[in-house]
């Protein structure tokens, strides 16, 4: 039997896509400005920059499932996802002021205490957030290509908020002579730009209210062990994880690659806004490819795109011509682009091979785990590059104070340091993405494969009879 198509509005697809303003803009602050912001102005130890975030991961794998498990067995009169999002609203505002807030006690260890904190408060309203919206990518609609189209319009958002995050941070810290008085004014203005947004998000969006029955009774093992037995998750994480891991490595390497090699410290905004706009200007062709052939070609072409930019890094020089550093920029971002709007679009349709064997909607469990894994990721990223440049003998600026403005004056790099640099930041993504490749020429899920689901599950959960050897078959698949 053939499902209905799902066309969804555009006031709904802009409504949610508008809330990845938070998730794509703050993690590119993070990814690009934090740990450099840590070393330089509050002034901590990469070595304990990177112990910081860290620490939150191990608080994050405690949380992030049960506060999975909790948003599933939620019910409300606004639905199951909703009520986080709007109680997120002044919390996303609040969480991130202190996230940059420049701690400037005179003991090292307060500062380490005060940093590890606001990181932990940041990471359990992001937790909870996000959890809840990537849940709600599943929820609006069941087609396999609209769930494409609602991807493209939220990573649009995400990367218009990103070039956002990556040229404008900076520009307003810069904007001040104190630069201590510049970051408490970014993180105020930034704080209100990922929280408003939301407003739309809440108003636009409606939940499925088939998907509000009561839960049933939790199982431990149910809600933590069964998703692993899912191939096409455990596929798709790896997918994700190799490949983000890769885009965090990046992105924390990029500010000390631009500024400390290649010798342009005031254009580190600017690379970073021409990858950007770039992964922008990819998101067309992706979608149009995968309509055509599959998510996971689109997924694989970005891959090969971004893996031959990497081998060709090593070639850049600090006297190459400034257009060779955009274009290098450019490329990366035409493949990252394809990755992530992929990566964003194959996610909704796990919740429906999981109800294939569990017959409920576990969407917020498994946004709990991908949020977990990115997070827990991301931090192992920041945690690696932090301790190798530290090892490889990173000098941080002075600071100097005049007429009470503190600025930052840049030391003199060793040769050590340059090429650790240099080889982190060519070999360790290439190596992630070939991992990535793996899992992905081996992942299950095929738009036909979809199709037939959906059919499966329209009549499971009108409790009508199911073709049982189609059933064994899609679980033999794509559960394994």
């Amino acid at each position: 039997m053939e499902v209905k198509s799902e066309k969804l509005s555009w006031w709904t697809k802009i409504g949610y896509g508008l809330g990845d303003i938070y998730g794509g803009g703050s993690g590119v602050v993070i990814s690009f400005y934090y740990l450099i912001f840590l070393t330089d102005v509050v002034r901590i130890a990469p070595a304990l920059a990177g112990t910081v975030i860290l620490i939150s991961k191990i608080y994050d794998s405690i949380t992030d499932p049960f506060e999975g498990i909790l948003a599933d067995r939620t019910r409300t009169k606004l639905g199951r996802r909703r009520p986080y999002l709007l109680l997120g609203i002044p919390l996303v505002f609040l969480s991130f002021f202190a996230l940059f807030y420049p701690f400037s006690m005179e003991s090292e260890t307060t500062r380490f205490v005060s940093v590890i904190l606001s990181y932990l408060f940041f990471s359990t309203v992001v937790s909870i957030v996000m959890l809840n919206y990537n849940a709600l990518h599943s929820e609006i609609t069941l087609d396999y290509h609209e769930r494409s189209s609602l991807s493209s319009i939220r990573i649009f958002f995400s990367t218009v908020a990103s070039i956002v995050a990556a040229l404008v941070p900076l520009e307003i810290v810069k904007a001040f002579p104190d630069v201590h008085t510049g970051y408490i004014v970014m993180g105020l203005v930034f704080g209100a730009f990922f929280s408003l947004p939301f407003i739309a998000t809440v108003a636009a969006v409606k939940e499925r209210p088939e998907f509000q029955r009561p839960p049933e009774a939790f199982n431990w093992r149910r809600a933590f062990i069964d998703p692993f037995k899912n191939r096409t998750f455990v596929y798709t994480l790896a997918m994700y994880l190799f490949a983000f891991v890769a885009i965090d490595t990046v992105s924390t390497i990029v500010a000390y690659f631009v500024k400390y090699y290649l010798q342009r410290s005031g254009e580190v905004s600017f690379v970073n806004g021409a990858l950007l706009i770039a992964q922008v200007i990819s998101l067309p062709f992706f979608v149009a490819l995968s309509k055509r052939t599959s998510k996971i070609r689109g997924y694989i072409l970005g891959l090969a795109i971004w893996a031959v930019a990497m081998l060709v890094s090593f070639l850049l020089k600090p006297d190459n011509a400034p257009a060779w550093v955009y274009v290098f920029a450019s490329v990366v971002g035409l493949g990252t682009g394809g990755i992530v709007v992929m990566i964003y679009a194959i996610f909704p349709d796990i919740p429906d091979v999981d109800e294939l064997h569990s017959g409920e909607r576990r969407e917020a469990i498994y946004s709990a785990l991908v949020t977990f894994i990115r997070k827990f990721s991301s931090a192992l990223a920041i945690f690696a590059v932090s301790n190798a440049i530290g090892w490889a003998g990173y000098v941080p600026p002075l600071q100097e104070t005049v007429d009470g403005a503190t600025k930052l004056i840049e030391q003199p790099q060793s040769a050590t340091f340059l090429l650790v640099l240099r080889l982190v930041f060519m070999l360790l993504p290439i190596i992630l993405l070939a991992f990535a490749l793996i899992f992905a020429v081996r992942f299950p899920l095929t738009p036909e494969l979809h199709r037939r689901l959906n059919a499966l599950l329209k009549h499971q959960r009108a409790n009508e009879p199911v073709d049982e050897s189609e059933k064994q078959e899609l679980t033999k698949v794509l559960l394994g």
